[in-house]
């Protein structure tokens, strides 16, 4: 083999090497932070709060099947005493698009008292939800709760910014291509959390919220 192929050969290898690094590191921290704090319903330590994570709802205010699995699993834990109140948090940048109302007013119809469910209306993704959990609505310890091959990035995001979070995962949608797609997802979503985390990008904020406060009997 000629010196020159030679090193190119190398050259390709060491920049598909750095490639898949730096692609599947991000994936591969979060799911080795969030390991010793991934739990089920059932062995998960109490915490004050569960924050559910938005997900598709439909026109009628229906929560889709994702996030029906993510609601449900939240009203397991307010069921067993395992938290207390449950923090929805979702997109409603649109008016005609409300996730927060659609995922408390499933809560409440299952059972949950309407006191102890709180709308976050900013949360438009994994980090503007952790976030605006601890800043706007002084929440410093919590159960996350999401699908379970998003839950390793939503725990990271919130230890990594300062908030002390356990997790159960929803795994009653673990079939078929759309939860395929959601861990494939994964890889470019736990880059942007890594981006996300070092800048320390400041979120859609506001006035301080006393709505968890007032449910925790604060």
């Amino acid at each position: 083999m000629a010196p020159s192929f030679r090193r190119a050969v190398l050259t390709l290898g060491a920049l598909g090497l750095v490639g898949v690094t730096a692609v599947g590191g991000p994936a591969l921290f979060a799911k080795l932070m969030a390991r010793p704090h991934t739990f089920t319903v059932g062995s998960v330590p109490e915490t004050p709060v569960a924050l559910v994570l938005g997900a598709q709802i439909y026109p009628d205010g229906t929560p889709s099947p994702y996030l029906k699995g993510r609601l449900d699993t939240a009203k397991r834990l307010y069921d067993a005493g395992k938290v207390r109140a449950i923090l929805v948090s979702g997109d409603n940048g649109d008016k005609h698009y409300n996730e927060p109302d659609g995922m408390r007013n499933y809560l409440i119809r299952k059972g949950v008292p309407a006191t102890q469910v709180i709308a976050d209306y900013a949360g438009f993704d994994t980090y503007d939800s952790c976030v605006r959990a601890k800043r706007i609505f002084g929440v410093d310890r919590l159960t996350v709760v999401t699908q379970g091959y998003h839950l390793p990035r939503a725990i990271t995001t919130c230890r990594l910014i300062g908030l002390d979070a356990e997790g159960v995962g929803d795994y009653t949608t673990d079939f078929g291509p759309v939860w395929r797609y959601g861990q494939l997802r994964e890889l470019g979503a736990s880059m942007k959390m890594v981006v996300d985390v070092a800048s320390r990008r400041t979120p859609t904020l506001g006035r301080y919220e006393t709505s968890v406060d007032e449910a925790l009997g604060g």
